[in-house]
């Protein structure tokens, strides 16, 4: 039997709903059916940046009007969006790519929205964590996302300190021009440790290290890679990592720029 319809109207003054609906990470083919039935038949799709998402709707024949929802303007058109919702309109919220509110801005949207007794509904699919633990090759029992690492020197090494009692795998995002920064960080405090790091996934030009922290970094010296790198670093510790002379562990300081 067929699912039912996503989309249901009672009144022009019924609440709407708010579909929080992944989109590809590279790959155009990798969206659902489901995902593009609902990308066509909300009223506006909030985009973290339109003109790139354009393209994706455009190879799909989706017209459904685009507004921008990004870092900057959350604050300002989270109530507008809200309001749209409120007086019956349907809205799709998707991110540059993968699954918003990761890592993006759409986290204050949603909380907004269930503020507001908004029904929410996650169309589901591609993800940069999972396709990445997929492939990691690590044993554990499942694994831990934290997200981009603090820019600050003491909160990011309070960060790395908590993950040294990790038993389960953990995920990481990083940008390509912190990356080699990242690594030296990782590896003063949690030692020499098996990792996966790995860009562009599901791109033609698909990239994924594996080895130990040193190896990788060996490689990077002479091939960068580019763009938003998701890393997987083993549970299993090699050994004790590098401890300063006040029995603190050694991290490397960053510019203002982070890198």
């Amino acid at each position: 039997m067929p699912p039912g319809p996503d989309l249901v109207r009672v009144g022009s003054m019924t609440p709407g709903t708010l579909f929080v609906i992944s989109t590809p990470i590279g790959n155009w083919e990798d969206i659902t059916l489901r995902a593009l039935r609902v990308l066509k038949e909300v009223d506006v799709i909030a985009a973290e940046e339109p003109l790139q998402s354009r393209p994706l709707l455009d190879q799909y024949g989706i017209d459904t009007p685009l507004t921008s929802y990004h870092n900057l303007n959350k604050e300002e058109k989270a109530p507008v969006l809200i309001q749209r919702l409120l007086e019956g309109q349907n809205v799709g919220l998707i991110a540059d790519a993968g699954t918003p509110a990761v890592c993006d801005p759409g986290a204050l949207f949603i909380s907004a929205a269930l503020s507001a007794d908004i029904l929410i509904v996650p169309v589901p699919g591609v993800s940069a964590v999972l396709a990445a633990v997929s492939v990691c090759g690590f044993s554990g029992d499942g694994f831990v996302f934290y997200g981009f690492l603090p820019k600050q020197d003491e909160a990011r090494r309070c960060r790395l300190d908590s993950l040294r009692s990790e038993s389960r795998p953990v995920v990481i995002f990083e940008g390509s021009e912190s990356l080699t920064a990242t690594l030296h960080d990782i590896h003063a405090c949690l030692g020499n440790r098996r990792m996966m790091a790995a860009s562009d996934l599901t791109k033609p030009g698909e990239r994924l290290l594996r080895g130990r922290i040193k190896e990788i970094l060996k490689t990077l010296a002479s091939s960068k890679m580019e763009g938003e790198i998701t890393l997987v670093i083993d549970n299993k510790r090699p050994g004790n990592p590098r401890v300063g002379k006040n029995g603190s562990r050694r991290i490397r300081k960053r510019s203002a720029s982070g890198s």
